[in-house]
């Protein structure tokens, strides 16, 4: 191939993936596509990509991280360890993204330090199978959920009763028939009240006009090849097709009578949610009620926290940090068109819901038959012996025949999270009681 060379998509792939001695799929050569990274040449079908574009963006790109770090740490940094090889859908593998949260680490990290296996850095082994592990700071579970698949029994404490629900989700066995039929009755029953509301046929009616406008003013992928090139002042432009789009937006609440906030805002679900969605959640939560077996009503509530936080009224690039509630539409820089709010949650609902039903199954293939349990309170003056066995009696029997082994975890990132109010909306659902008082070092601390 020559520097002028024209390359499939296929042969784009295959080149990127022997430059950065990694796999790079198609579909991550398409992304670069669709986001005006790379020009696409040519029509569907006969897409071509100019090999010198391809390689200035991967040289840019190979070893900048590595090069950085050791800049600021030293040179004896241990860059294996950033497992930068792995890409996302391997780093959130099965139960480890049954539910968002910010400050956990990867597990292949955690299965390098608690497997048995030793190298010139790891010079000795730390568990073994049988061994019981205790981390003070489980967070979201990955320690447990890693022992598990290695023959661990592990033990998590954390402050947030909302993380040790999470955690304990993610190592809990299920009767997944009875998940399915529950979820199926819930699902039926939200179906009804959203074709009683007039939220369809106005969504029906919005994603159509917005389909037709978009195609006009913000065309895949060129917009977003001239913004990358300094051709549109996105700002400005965006601003002024939002302006354009708006009257058409407000005729169409207008006449199918959309309610877009409610007057009262005294909770973080009254001042984040819109009336249609906020019905939606309380009717979905009051059939979580109404499930008898614990663990299947458990796992159904993170389902619902995890659909709710995607659900929020603001921008998609704002979603994880909350500025203002919006309810109109807006010009969004992460998808390079106008978008909309949420109206309904039933998509994202029934997506998570069999996303989660799928995760918990691979797990359960690869889970040893051994014991893990998150408990809530202060890693300080907790009473781990007392408390394992008041919850799992035959957990309590191992732990004091055979002791804690050691300790692996990941303390809280001092200054950057404020672990509570990450969940907020799952608090002020499930009436979870808060703790911020007790987080080491968070960022509403300055």
């Amino acid at each position: 191939m020559t520097e002028t060379s024209l390359l499939s998509i296929k042969q784009a792939s295959e080149w990127a993936s022997k430059h950065l001695g990694k796999n790079v799929t198609t579909s991550n050569i398409s992304y670069l596509i669709q986001y005006g990274i790379i020009k696409k040449i040519g029509e569907n079908g006969f897409t071509r990509i100019d090999l010198k574009e391809l390689k200035h963006y991967y040289q840019s790109y190979k070893g900048s991280r590595e090069s950085t770090y050791k800049n600021n740490l030293g040179e004896d940094l241990n860059w294996k360890l950033s497992f930068e090889q792995y890409k996302e859908a391997e780093t959130t593998k099965h139960v480890h993204r049954l539910h968002p949260y910010k400050g956990k680490f990867i597990p292949q990290l955690v299965e390098y330090f608690l497997g048995d296996h030793i190298d010139n850095f790891k010079k000795e082994v730390f568990f073994r199978r049988g061994d019981i592990v205790l981390d003070p700071f489980s967070g979201s579970g990955t320690t447990m959920v890693q022992a598990s698949e290695l023959g661990i029994h592990a033990i998590g404490v954390d402050v947030s009763a909302f993380n040790t629900l999470i955690g304990n989700c993610k190592v809990s066995r299920y009767d997944f028939a009875d998940i399915q039929k529950e979820i199926n009755r819930i699902t039926i029953n939200l179906e009804i009240m959203i074709k009683n509301s007039k939220i369809n046929d106005f969504e029906e009616k919005l994603v159509k006009e917005l389909y037709i406008y978009n195609n006009k003013y913000f065309p895949v992928p060129d917009f977003k090849y001239r913004l990358r090139r300094g051709e549109i002042v996105e700002n400005e432009y965006g601003a002024e097709k939002e302006i354009g789009f708006l009257p058409i937006y407000e005729d169409l609440v207008k006449k199918h009578e959309i309610g877009l906030l409610l007057s009262d805002k005294n909770t973080f679900l009254d001042k984040w949610y819109t009336p249609q969605i906020r019905a939606e959640i309380d009717l979905v939560f009051e059939q979580i009620k109404e499930i008898e077996n614990v663990r299947t009503k458990k796992i159904i509530a993170v389902i619902l926290s995890r659909t709710i936080r995607s659900c929020r009224a603001t921008t998609h690039a704002d979603l994880a940090t909350l500025i203002e509630p919006v309810t109109t539409i807006y010009y969004c820089s992460k998808h390079g068109k106008i978008c909309k709010p949420l109206f309904s949650i039933h998509k994202w609902w029934k997506t998570y819901a069999k996303d989660t039903i799928n995760r918990l199954k691979q797990f359960d293939r690869l889970r040893t038959d051994t014991f893990q349990l998150c408990l809530t309170g202060d890693s300080r003056n907790i009473d781990i012996f007392e408390e394992i066995k008041k919850k799992q009696n035959d957990f309590g029997a191992t732990l004091e025949k055979q002791k804690i082994k050691g300790i692996f975890s990941s303390p809280p990132y001092v200054g950057l999270i404020d672990y509570h109010e990450q969940h907020a909306y799952a608090y002020d659902l499930f009436g979870f009681e808060r703790r911020d008082d007790l987080e080491i070092g968070p960022l509403f601390k300055g």
